[in-house]
């Protein structure tokens, strides 16, 4: 596939995914689709819910056309697709109404497992100037962290305009320092999860006019576990990188949950008690903190993932250089105490 149409594709994914959105949008309002404010709820109006239908369409059609022109190969392709629509449609029935908790992460475990078998596995981790090779383990513990990934991007699917500009900034990151390499297969679908995502935004960003829902934010998720283990594995993108490019998910989500553990707090339960949620308080609405946590991507964390990815033997160092700031910010925020 030429430069010219990649570039066409990449924009006919975010006009695609902006036009169906408005779609479900209006299907949602027809049918009281509506997610009702709640005690634990970040908004204070009833507001059209699922609208990650949209996004999750768009890309699935976007890589099967990829499959279909052999742009893509076989094993990412299966593992996208299928995993991705089984992450969906689980997520698009919690929205419609509550599914059980086992169902939800059995479903996330086997999507993950799927993933991981087509991918060939998990890569070796790179620690300092080792590269450790975790065997059969390895299946286990890219399973875990797999679907950890997937919830926690649920879970910080809280606040207006947020998910979405995490996706769109962690996969562009992604895309210019591959670009920068030797560019990977993945790349283009790096770059048409960033587009589905951009074309979403416009809906929800603050004040949103309707919410990704579990169905998109899950979807989230389990596309960007994916597209690391793929992109980690091929050379492309260091795990590393990737780590630190999540950053701010990442520690926010993790010092929330360990918190409430700790703490003897219900921890399952929903609430609102994450760094994010802490901050959107104090400053009275949701953009100042969605626009915070874009400029800690590409200014603080962006630079850093793409040293890392030039030197791959300090990842451990620079990770933890990178996200030792967000574990101090999400301490000072209170995460995981209250709500």
């Amino acid at each position: 596939m030429t430069d010219g149409l990649e570039v066409m594709l990449l924009a006919a994914v975010s006009a695609s995914s902006f036009a169906a959105t408005g779609i479900a949008r209006r299907r949602a309002l027809s049918y009281r689709h509506l997610d009702e404010p709640g005690p634990r709820s970040s908004h204070a109006t009833p507001t059209p819910n699922s609208g990650g239908v949209a996004l999750v369409a768009v890309y699935l059609s976007a890589i099967a056309l990829l499959r279909v022109v052999d742009a893509m190969a076989a094993g990412p392709f299966i593992a996208l697709f299928g995993g991705g629509a089984a992450v969906a449609a689980v997520g698009l029935w919690d929205d419609r109404s509550p599914v059980s908790a086992w169902v939800r992460v059995g479903v996330h475990i086997a999507a993950c497992g799927w993933a991981i078998y087509w991918l060939g596995g998990i890569p070796a981790l790179p620690l300092g100037d080792i590269s450790v090779e975790m065997g059969p383990a390895g299946f286990v513990v890219g399973v875990i962290a797999s679907a950890w990934l997937l919830n926690l991007y649920n879970f910080m699917d809280g606040i207006d305009g947020l998910a979405a500009i995490e996706a769109i900034t962690v996969l562009a990151g992604a895309c210019l320092i591959i670009a920068a390499g030797d560019p990977h297969a993945s790349f283009l679908c790096l770059g048409l999860l960033a587009a589905a995502a951009f074309g979403f935004l416009p809906w929800n960003w603050p004040p949103a006019r309707i919410f990704m829902g579990d169905i998109g934010s899950g979807f989230l998720g389990f596309g960007l576990a994916v597209l690391a283990i793929d992109t980690a594995g091929a050379g492309a993108l260091s795990i590393w990188s990737w780590i630190i490019l999540m950053g701010v998910f990442i520690v926010d989500a993790t010092v929330t949950l360990l918190r409430r553990m700790i703490s003897g707090q219900q921890w399952y339960l929903a609430h609102r008690s994450h760094a994010y949620q802490h901050a959107a308080v104090r400053c009275g609405s949701h953009q100042p903190v969605t626009l915070a946590v874009l400029a800690i991507d590409v200014v603080w964390l962006l630079p850093l993932a793409w040293y890392v990815n030039n030197h791959p033997d300090e990842g451990v160092v620079v990770a933890g250089l990178a996200l030792a700031p967000l574990i101090m910010l999400a301490l000072v925020l209170d995460a995981g105490r209250g709500g």
